[in-house]
């Protein structure tokens, strides 16, 4: 898909919609070295924080991309076109630790990002990439609504929350 570069200021978006139904894939690592994982994600945020252009994730400790994650300086965030959602789908259950050629099989195309070792995707019409920024584990004794802990059944799998200031954006080319 052809993209251009945006200002992540300019992205004109339902941020709500783009989180909770279209979903991004996450990925972190180094493409050049063929050292990475992706996994969809569904929660996180998209602001302004320290003056910064800002994506918030979360990942859970169990998760293969959290290896990731925590030894690499980069992410990227990518949407797709509603016909991939399978694809997410799969990415989103099937783990790169079990399944190393998972994002092959889902049919998606890695590719370099200028000036980050994350991957970005041929496919993917919306590109947010990041350098990390800041990092904390959740709390669960800071937990103030009651039903947030049944998010987290067996206990001890809490994520991890990364702070990565958006240093690039493209979107497709319409």
């Amino acid at each position: 898909m052809k993209r251009k570069t945006i200002n992540i200021g300019e992205l004109g978006v339902n941020i709500f919609h783009l989180w909770e139904k279209e979903w991004f894939l996450l990925s972190a690592g180094d493409f050049l070295e063929g050292n990475y994982n992706a996994m969809t994600v569904a929660w996180g945020s998209l602001g302004t924080l320290w003056s910064r252009p800002f994506a918030q994730v979360v990942v859970r400790p169990s998760r293969y991309t959290f290896f990731f994650m925590n030894h690499y300086d980069t992410f990227t965030l990518c949407r797709f076109p509603g016909e991939y959602q399978k694809a997410l789908s799969y990415l989103g259950s099937v783990s790169g630790r079990d399944v190393p050629g998972k994002i092959q099989i889902a049919g998606l195309t890695p590719e370099a990002v200028p000036g980050i070792a994350a991957p970005g995707y041929a496919e993917a019409d919306l590109l947010i990439a990041c350098r990390k920024i800041y990092w904390q584990d959740m709390d669960e004794t800071h937990f103030l609504a009651s039903d947030i802990l049944s998010k987290y059944p067996g206990g001890n799998d809490f994520h991890r929350i990364y702070f990565g200031e958006v240093c690039h954006c493209e979107i497709a080319d319409q």
